[in-house]
Formats: C-alpha cells, sequence, structure tokens
C-alpha cells in the first residue's frame, strides 16, 4: 500500500513538473451607457493570458498587463486598475468624465488591444500587442509592441540582450535598411526625409521574432512621420544567426 502511494505521489510530480505553458485568449468589452447614434465609445482588449507553469505564468501576465495598462490608462490613480475589468472600466470612465466638459467633442473614443503570442520556442517567447486609440484629434494612433520572455522563468528579456553584440548587428543593420530604404551610404540617415533622432540611425524600440525572420519595427513617429507611417526590416534567420544569443 504504502508502495502504491509513493508511486502514485511520484508520478502526480512528475506530470506537475511536465505541464507545459499555455496561452489562451481572454477578452474584455466595455462600452459608454450614454446614449449615442453612432461612434459610440467603447473598448475591447483580447490577450493572452499564460497558464500552467503559476510562477512563469505570473510574471508573463503582469508585464503585459502592465503594459496595456500604459497605453489606455488615463486616470491619475493606478490602484483603480487592477485587472483588465477595472481597465476597461476605467478608459470608459475617462471619456464620461470628458464628455461631462465637452459633450458635443468627445465622442468616437475607441480602444483596441489584440495581443498574440508571435513566437515561442525553447529559448524566447514573443508577445506581440497590436494596439489602437482615439481619444479625439484629427486621427487615432495604431502600433505595435513588442514584449519578449524568457520562457524558464518568465522573465523579460530586454531588446539588447538578444544580440551576441548589439553593435555589430546595429551596423549591419543600417547597410540592410539604407538599401532597402534608398538612403545612400555616404548620406544622412534622415537625407530622405525620415526622423531618426540626432541624424543617427537607431535600432527600433520593438524587434520581433516571427516565423520569417527577425523584424526591426519602426512605429509612426519613431523614424518616420505619422504620414509616412511605419518603417520595417524583415532578417532570415539563416542570415543573422551569428548575431543572435536567442532563436
Amino acid at each position: 500500500m504504502k508502495h502504491y502511494i509513493l508511486s502514485a505521489f511520484l508520478l502526480l510530480a512528475f506530470t506537475s513538473c511536465h505541464k507545459e505553458l499555455s496561452f489562451d485568449i481572454e477578452t474584455f468589452e466595455k462600452e459608454s451607457a450614454i446614449p449615442c447614434k453612432k461612434d459610440c465609445p467603447k473598448i475591447i482588449i483580447a490577450v493572452p493570458v499564460a497558464k500552467n507553469i503559476p510562477v512563469v505564468a505570473d510574471s508573463i501576465n503582469k508585464k503585459i498587463f502592465t503594459i496595456i495598462k500604459e497605453i489606455v490608462y488615463f486616470e491619475e490613480d493606478p490602484s483603480k486598475a487592477n485587472d483588465y475589468k477595472s481597465l476597461a472600466a476605467s478608459f470608459i470612465s475617462s471619456f464620461e468624465e470628458m464628455h461631462k466638459k465637452f459633450p458635443s467633442e468627445t465622442f468616437g473614443w475607441e480602444a483596441k488591444i489584440k495581443g498574440t503570442v508571435e513566437f515561442e520556442s525553447d529559448q524566447i517567447i514573443n508577445i506581440k500587442i497590436d494596439h489602437y486609440t482615439f481619444t479625439g484629434g484629427a486621427h487615432g494612433y495604431q502600433g505595435f509592441r513588442s514584449l519578449l520572455f524568457d520562457p524558464k522563468t518568465g522573465k523579460t528579456i530586454s531588446t539588447n540582450a538578444i544580440f551576441k553584440n548589439e553593435k555589430e548587428f546595429k551596423a549591419f543593420a543600417e547597410k540592410e535598411f539604407r538599401a532597402k530604404y534608398k538612403i545612400p551610404a555616404t548620406s544622412n540617415i534622415n537625407a530622405t526625409g525620415l526622423m531618426f533622432e540626432n541624424d543617427k540611425f537607431q535600432l527600433p524600440q520593438n524587434i520581433f521574432y516571427t516565423n520569417q525572420g527577425l523584424l526591426l519595427y519602426y512605429n509612426s513617429y519613431e523614424a518616420a512621420s505619422y504620414a509616412d507611417g511605419a518603417k520595417e526590416i524583415l532578417f532570415p534567420y539563416a542570415t543573422i544567426s551569428k548575431y543572435l544569443k536567442y532563436q
């Protein structure tokens, strides 16, 4: 009997240790109760939620929530939103407060957040946050955020940490970027109308691992005007494997 109990315990322990991290998409929506005929203010958040390995999942989920909160939270007291339901409610509450002050100018507020597992390997997990917000003005803002995680710990991996030598990769990337966007090698990086800070090429704030290769993605205003849109360049892994720590 003791042998049976011990065997059952070991089997349970073995099974628990070999659970794999997984993600489920959870959706949260909220609309304003203020009557409207069109452009009714609303927010939709569809987000991948990590599960099965508590410590790892908790670390990933907290980081994803923090980033989404940065995008759609406008109130002064951060403690008012500690989960996605309250975050969605706070966005609508911010609209309704603004509507009280400017009733004829505030309709149309909108937020769409879509998170996806862009890439997953034994070495790295890449979560992509596709976000659009409109809170008045001439146009809304759409962009992508890249979140990189260690699948063993759930800790965030910084962009510069993915390279064996970031300086060498940056030099390589600049040559390829200039070739793609037809910027002469001897000219200023902004010679054709781009907007790199201090007239120097920089790697983007968001780098994505994809099934096709490593994607450098510059959101609007990061390297070009809103009218010129986002800029991007994709490197097949076979071309840049010597620069990467994680693949």
